[in-house]
Protein backbone atom coordinates (compact mmCIF):
# COMPACT_ATOMS: atom_id res chain seq x y z
CA UNK A 1 0.00 0.00 0.00
CA UNK A 2 1.19 3.68 -0.75
CA UNK A 3 0.12 5.03 2.34
CA UNK A 4 2.52 2.49 4.16
CA UNK A 5 5.01 4.15 2.11
CA UNK A 6 3.89 7.94 2.35
CA UNK A 7 3.94 7.86 6.00
CA UNK A 8 1.59 9.19 8.31
CA UNK A 9 3.13 12.21 10.35
CA UNK A 10 -0.07 13.75 10.81
CA UNK A 11 -3.46 12.04 10.55
CA UNK A 12 -4.15 12.74 6.83
CA UNK A 13 -2.73 9.33 6.42
CA UNK A 14 -4.01 6.17 7.98
CA UNK A 15 -1.31 4.05 8.25
CA UNK A 16 2.18 4.43 10.41
CA UNK A 17 5.41 4.70 8.12
CA UNK A 18 8.92 2.62 9.18
CA UNK A 19 11.53 4.11 6.70
CA UNK A 20 13.66 0.99 7.42
CA UNK A 21 10.47 -1.36 6.50
CA UNK A 22 8.75 0.57 4.28
CA UNK A 23 10.83 2.80 2.21
CA UNK A 24 13.75 1.09 1.94
CA UNK A 25 16.45 3.17 -0.24
CA UNK A 26 16.76 1.91 -3.14
CA UNK A 27 20.70 0.89 -3.63
CA UNK A 28 22.21 -0.23 -7.28
CA UNK A 29 25.69 1.00 -8.32
CA UNK A 30 24.52 4.55 -7.59
CA UNK A 31 23.07 6.57 -4.88
CA UNK A 32 20.48 5.77 -2.53
CA UNK A 33 17.37 7.31 -3.61
CA UNK A 34 14.05 7.39 -1.18
CA UNK A 35 10.82 9.09 -0.53
CA UNK A 36 9.50 10.08 2.29
CA UNK A 37 6.61 12.72 3.36
CA UNK A 38 8.03 16.05 4.74
CA UNK A 39 7.85 17.14 8.32
CA UNK A 40 7.90 19.85 9.98
CA UNK A 41 11.56 20.22 10.40
CA UNK A 42 11.53 19.82 6.55
CA UNK A 43 9.66 23.03 6.14
CA UNK A 44 13.18 25.43 5.09
CA UNK A 45 14.11 22.54 2.67
CA UNK A 46 10.46 22.61 1.38
CA UNK A 47 10.89 26.49 1.05
CA UNK A 48 14.00 26.48 -0.54
CA UNK A 49 12.72 23.86 -3.30
CA UNK A 50 10.12 25.81 -3.99
CA UNK A 51 12.30 28.86 -4.63
CA UNK A 52 14.45 26.77 -6.44
CA UNK A 53 11.74 25.79 -8.82
CA UNK A 54 10.60 29.34 -8.95
CA UNK A 55 14.14 30.42 -10.51
CA UNK A 56 14.06 27.36 -13.11
CA UNK A 57 10.66 28.21 -14.11
CA UNK A 58 11.91 32.43 -14.48
CA UNK A 59 9.01 33.54 -12.20
CA UNK A 60 11.78 34.21 -8.88
CA UNK A 61 10.19 37.37 -8.67
CA UNK A 62 6.23 36.12 -8.20
CA UNK A 63 7.61 33.56 -5.82
CA UNK A 64 6.99 34.68 -1.78
CA UNK A 65 7.48 31.51 -0.01
CA UNK A 66 7.02 32.28 3.32
CA UNK A 67 8.18 29.47 6.12
CA UNK A 68 6.00 30.18 8.84
CA UNK A 69 3.05 30.24 6.20
CA UNK A 70 4.27 27.12 4.95
CA UNK A 71 4.57 25.29 8.34
CA UNK A 72 1.01 26.50 9.09
CA UNK A 73 -0.88 25.74 5.78
CA UNK A 74 1.15 22.00 5.66
CA UNK A 75 0.83 21.06 9.43
CA UNK A 76 -1.73 23.40 11.12
CA UNK A 77 -5.27 22.86 12.54
CA UNK A 78 -6.51 22.78 9.03
CA UNK A 79 -3.61 21.46 6.63
CA UNK A 80 -4.14 22.45 3.16
CA UNK A 81 -1.47 20.64 1.05
CA UNK A 82 0.87 17.37 1.53
CA UNK A 83 4.38 16.97 0.36
CA UNK A 84 6.20 14.14 -0.97
CA UNK A 85 10.03 14.85 -0.65
CA UNK A 86 12.92 12.95 -2.63
CA UNK A 87 15.92 12.26 -1.19
CA UNK A 88 19.06 10.85 -2.79
CA UNK A 89 21.84 9.69 -0.44
CA UNK A 90 20.33 11.13 2.53
CA UNK A 91 19.76 14.31 1.21
CA UNK A 92 16.25 16.44 -0.48
CA UNK A 93 16.87 16.63 -4.25
CA UNK A 94 13.28 17.15 -5.26
CA UNK A 95 9.36 17.24 -3.76
CA UNK A 96 6.20 16.90 -5.03
CA UNK A 97 3.59 19.36 -3.22
CA UNK A 98 -0.41 18.31 -4.08
CA UNK A 99 -3.52 18.21 -2.32
CA UNK A 100 -7.19 17.27 -2.85
CA UNK A 101 -9.70 18.43 -5.56
CA UNK A 102 -12.99 16.93 -6.76
CA UNK A 103 -14.61 16.01 -9.63
CA UNK A 104 -18.09 16.84 -9.45
CA UNK A 105 -18.65 15.02 -13.35
CA UNK A 106 -16.84 11.68 -11.61
CA UNK A 107 -18.06 12.46 -8.24
CA UNK A 108 -15.00 11.50 -6.93
CA UNK A 109 -11.82 13.08 -5.02
CA UNK A 110 -8.71 13.79 -6.86
CA UNK A 111 -5.34 14.85 -6.76
CA UNK A 112 -3.70 18.19 -8.01
CA UNK A 113 -0.05 18.46 -8.51
CA UNK A 114 0.86 22.19 -7.27
CA UNK A 115 4.93 21.78 -8.17
CA UNK A 116 7.21 18.93 -8.54
CA UNK A 117 10.73 19.44 -8.64
CA UNK A 118 14.19 17.87 -8.82
CA UNK A 119 17.09 19.83 -8.17
CA UNK A 120 19.59 20.14 -11.51
CA UNK A 121 22.24 18.12 -10.00
CA UNK A 122 20.03 14.81 -9.08
CA UNK A 123 17.75 14.99 -12.55
CA UNK A 124 18.46 11.91 -14.53
CA UNK A 125 17.93 9.72 -11.78
CA UNK A 126 14.38 8.82 -11.72
CA UNK A 127 13.12 11.12 -9.14
CA UNK A 128 10.04 12.78 -10.89
CA UNK A 129 9.10 9.32 -12.00
CA UNK A 130 9.36 8.01 -8.22
CA UNK A 131 7.50 10.82 -7.28
CA UNK A 132 4.46 10.88 -9.75
CA UNK A 133 4.48 7.05 -9.55
CA UNK A 134 3.58 7.42 -5.99
CA UNK A 135 1.21 9.92 -6.30
CA UNK A 136 -0.91 7.86 -8.78
CA UNK A 137 -0.60 5.45 -6.39
CA UNK A 138 -1.82 7.02 -3.57
CA UNK A 139 -4.33 8.89 -6.10
CA UNK A 140 -5.67 5.23 -6.37
CA UNK A 141 -5.71 4.18 -3.06
CA UNK A 142 -7.46 7.70 -2.00
CA UNK A 143 -10.11 6.74 -4.38
CA UNK A 144 -9.11 9.47 -6.48
CA UNK A 145 -10.66 9.63 -10.11
CA UNK A 146 -7.80 11.60 -11.54
CA UNK A 147 -4.16 13.29 -11.15
CA UNK A 148 -3.55 16.67 -12.80
CA UNK A 149 -1.57 19.30 -13.31
CA UNK A 150 0.08 21.97 -14.91
CA UNK A 151 3.12 23.07 -16.75
CA UNK A 152 4.21 26.02 -18.86
CA UNK A 153 4.19 26.21 -22.26
CA UNK A 154 7.47 26.48 -22.78
CA UNK A 155 9.05 23.65 -20.83
CA UNK A 156 9.01 21.00 -23.30
CA UNK A 157 11.58 18.66 -20.98
CA UNK A 158 8.40 18.23 -18.51
CA UNK A 159 5.92 18.04 -21.51
CA UNK A 160 7.77 15.30 -23.68
CA UNK A 161 8.00 13.99 -19.73
CA UNK A 162 4.57 13.88 -18.98
CA UNK A 163 3.32 12.71 -22.39
CA UNK A 164 5.77 9.34 -22.20
CA UNK A 165 4.14 8.63 -18.69
CA UNK A 166 0.95 8.68 -20.94
CA UNK A 167 -0.55 12.40 -19.62
CA UNK A 168 -2.64 13.54 -22.35
CA UNK A 169 -3.02 17.66 -23.05
CA UNK A 170 -6.39 19.14 -21.45
CA UNK A 171 -6.27 21.49 -24.91
CA UNK A 172 -9.45 22.11 -24.43
CA UNK A 173 -9.46 23.93 -20.76
CA UNK A 174 -8.09 27.81 -20.23
CA UNK A 175 -6.81 27.98 -16.67
CA UNK A 176 -8.26 31.31 -15.03
CA UNK A 177 -6.72 33.18 -11.86
CA UNK A 178 -7.72 36.00 -9.68
CA UNK A 179 -5.09 36.96 -7.33
CA UNK A 180 -4.15 41.12 -5.57
CA UNK A 181 -6.56 43.53 -6.63
CA UNK A 182 -9.15 41.74 -8.72
CA UNK A 183 -9.53 39.05 -5.80
CA UNK A 184 -10.43 41.51 -3.04
CA UNK A 185 -12.83 43.49 -5.46
CA UNK A 186 -14.14 40.48 -6.22
CA UNK A 187 -14.81 39.57 -2.36
CA UNK A 188 -15.78 43.14 -1.63
CA UNK A 189 -18.77 42.15 -3.98
CA UNK A 190 -20.22 39.36 -1.62
CA UNK A 191 -20.29 41.81 1.17
CA UNK A 192 -23.95 42.60 2.15
CA UNK A 193 -24.66 46.14 1.25
CA UNK A 194 -26.78 48.50 3.04
CA UNK A 195 -30.36 47.73 4.37
CA UNK A 196 -28.95 43.94 3.24
CA UNK A 197 -30.49 41.77 5.62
Amino acid sequence: MISALLAPRSRRWPCRFDARRDNPPVVTSGPAISLRPAAREDVPVVAGLIRALAEYERLSAECFADEAALESHLFGPRPYAEVLIADVDGEPAGFALFFHNYSTFLTKPGIYLEDLFVVPGRRGLGLGRRLLAALAALAVERGCGRLEWSVLKWNQPAIGFYERLGAVPMEEWQVYRLTGGPLLALADAAKPGPGAA
